[in-house]
C-alpha cells in the first residue's frame, strides 16, 4: 500500500472516530486497539519525528526505518499478542538559565511510534470533549491563538484581577490510578489501557539503574501531552466550568496552556473565592500551584482620574509580558512584549553561540544566526513588540562583531564591510494580534 492511500485510510478511520464521539457525547469506546493494524503503524511512523536522540536500546530513527516493514509487522504482531513490552525511559538533565537542571526524557524509537499511534485513536475523541479555552498540545490550536483569546476577554469582559497560575511539577506528579479512571469514563478498551499502564510503570533508567515512580507521565512521551491534558481536563477545566463557574457573581474567562494557566475576573471577590479553592482542589488529586509562579494581580482597565499613575501590575504568560498602555489614537489598550526572562535568555544564547562558533565559516555563522533572529521574529513579531525586535536584531549585530574582532585585528571596520555582504534579517511584525 502507498503511503498516500495508507494515510487516507487511517484518515478515514480518525474522521469515523470523531463523527462518533461528536454525535454520542456519552459514549464509552471499548473497541479502538484493533485499528492499530501494520498501516496504521506506518502512519504513526510517518507523523513522528525522526531527530529524537536514541533512547536505551540505542537504536535510531534511521537504523528503524533500513528495514521498516518487518520492524512493523513484527511489532504489530507482539501489540496483537499483548507481548509488548514499554522500555524505560532514558533520563538525562540539561541546564537551565537560572543555573539549575531539568530533566529530559529519552523514549526508545519504536515506543514513540506505539505511544504515538494510541495518541492518534485517542485525540479525536478527547477532542470533541476538551473545552476551547485549552489550547496546549492541540491540533489547530496555537500559543498565538491562546494570547489573542486572553488579550479579547480582558478588553471585553471588563476584567480587573488576573489569577496567573503554574502547576509546579504537572508531568511528574499525575496519579497513575485517577488518570487511568479519567480514561475510562471515556475509554475502556483493555489493550489500550494496558498500553498505558505499561507507560506509567515503565520506569526511568539513570546512569545505568531504573527508578519506578508512582507518579507522573512517561518522560518525553509522545503521549504525555495528551495524557496531562486528560488528567486536566477532569481536575481542573471541567470543575472551573460546572462547579466554579455558577458561584461567580460578575463576568470571568480561563486560558490554559499544558499546567500555565490564566484565570481573569470582572470582581475581587470572584478572585478571592477561585484563589481560595483552586489549592485545595489540586492537594486532592496531588497537585500543587508553583509558589513563585502564582499571583493575583490587579489589571483593570485605568481610568481618567489616574492620570498615568501605575495602577495595575502586569503578568507573564507564554513568553510575553501584558501590561496596560495608551494605543496611537489615545485610548487605554493592552499591549505585549516579550518577557524579561525570555529576552535575555535569547540574548545570552545569542552572545554565547557567536563567541563558540566565531572560527566557524562566515557563510556557517550567518546561515545559523539568521535562522535564530527569523525563529525570534516568528513568535514575538507581534503588534507593540516592535521595539524589542530591534533591541535583539542590535544586540546580534553586536555579538557577532564583538567575537568575529576576536579573530581578526581590523575591527569594525572589517565588520561594516561583512554586514553588506551578509546582513542580518530585519525586525517584522508577523502576527497581527
Amino acid at each position: 500500500m502507498g503511503d498516500t492511500l495508507r494515510s487516507q485510510t487511517v484518515t478515514t478511520k480518525l474522521q469515523r472516530i470523531a463523527q462518533q464521539a461528536g454525535q454520542y457525547p456519552e459514549m464509552v469506546f471499548t473497541t479502538l486497539a484493533h485499528l492499530m493494524d501494520v498501516g496504521f503503524l506506518h502512519e504513526a511512523h510517518r507523523r513522528i519525528s525522526k531527530k529524537g536522540a536514541p533512547g536505551i536500546d540505542k537504536v535510531t530513527a534511521d537504523e528503524y526505518g533500513e528495514n521498516l516493514e518487518a520492524n512493523l509487522f513484527g511489532l504489530h504482531k507482539r501489540l496483537r499478542e499483548g507481548r509488548y513490552i514499554a522500555p524505560p525511559v532514558e533520563r538525562v538533565w540539561i541546564e537551565k538559565e537560572n543555573g539549575k537542571k531539568r530533566p529530559i526524557g529519552k523514549p526508545t524509537f519504536e515506543d514513540k511510534i506505539v505511544q504515538k499511534a494510541v495518541a492518534m485513536l485517542l485525540s479525536p475523541i478527547y477532542e470533541k470533549k476538551f473545552y476551547p479555552f485549552s489550547h496546549g498540545f492541540r491540533e489547530g490550536h496555537s500559543q498565538h491563538q491562546a494570547v489573542h483569546e486572553l488579550r479579547e476577554n480582558c478588553m471585553k469582559k471588563g476584567i480587573n484581577y488576573i489569577l496567573n497560575a503554574d502547576i509546579t511539577g504537572l508531568f511528574d506528579n499525575i496519579n497513575h490510578k485517577q488518570l487511568l479512571e479519567f480514561i475510562k469514563l471515556r475509554v475502556n478498551d483493555g489493550a489500550i489501557l494496558r498500553l498505558i499502564g505499561k507507560w506509567l510503570k515503565a520506569g526511568v533508567m539513570e546512569e545505568g539503574k531504573v527508578e519506578y515512580p508512582d507518579h507522573g507521565t512517561p518522560q518525553g512521551g509522545v503521549i504525555s501531552p495528551l495524557l496531562s491534558n486528560i488528567f486536566l481536563h477532569y481536575v481542573l477545566d471541567g470543575w472551573l466550568v460546572r462547579e466554579v463557574g455558577p458561584q461567580m457573581k460578575g463576568r470571568c474567562f480561563v486560558i490554559r496552556w499544558a499546567d500555565d494557566f490564566i484565570i481573569g475576573f470582572e470582581l475581587e471577590s470572584d478572585a478571592a473565592i477561585v484563589k481560595e479553592q483552586i489549592p485545595k482542589r489540586f492537594n486532592s488529586y496531588g497537585l500543587e500551584l508553583h509558589p513563585d509562579k502564582t499571583a493575583l494581580i490587579k489589571f483593570g482597565k485605568p481610568g481618567a482620574k489616574t492620570k498615568g499613575r501605575r495602577v495595575n501590575g502586569t503578568f507573564d504568560f507564554l513568553g510575553f509580558t501584558f501590561y496596560w498602555d495608551k494605543g496611537w489614537k489615545g485610548y487605554w489598550v493592552i499591549k505585549k512584549r516579550t518577557a524579561r526572562k525570555r529576552l535575555n535568555r535569547f540574548l545570552k544564547m545569542t552572545w554565547n553561540w557567536c563567541k563558540e562558533n566565531r572560527h566557524e565559516p562566515i557563510q556557517e555563522q550567518h546561515k545559523t544566526l539568521c535562522s535564530k533572529l527569523r525563529g525570534f521574529y516568528q513568535y514575538f513579531g507581534v503588534r507593540s513588540n516592535y521595539k524589542v525586535l530591534e533591541a535583539v536584531f542590535e544586540y546580534a549585530e553586536k555579538s557577532w562583531r564583538r567575537w568575529l574582532s576576536q579573530r581578526s585585528h581590523k575591527g569594525k571596520v572589517v565588520f561594516e564591510d561583512l554586514k553588506k555582504s551578509y546582513p542580518f534579517p530585519l525586525p517584522r511584525i508577523v502576527h497581527n494580534i
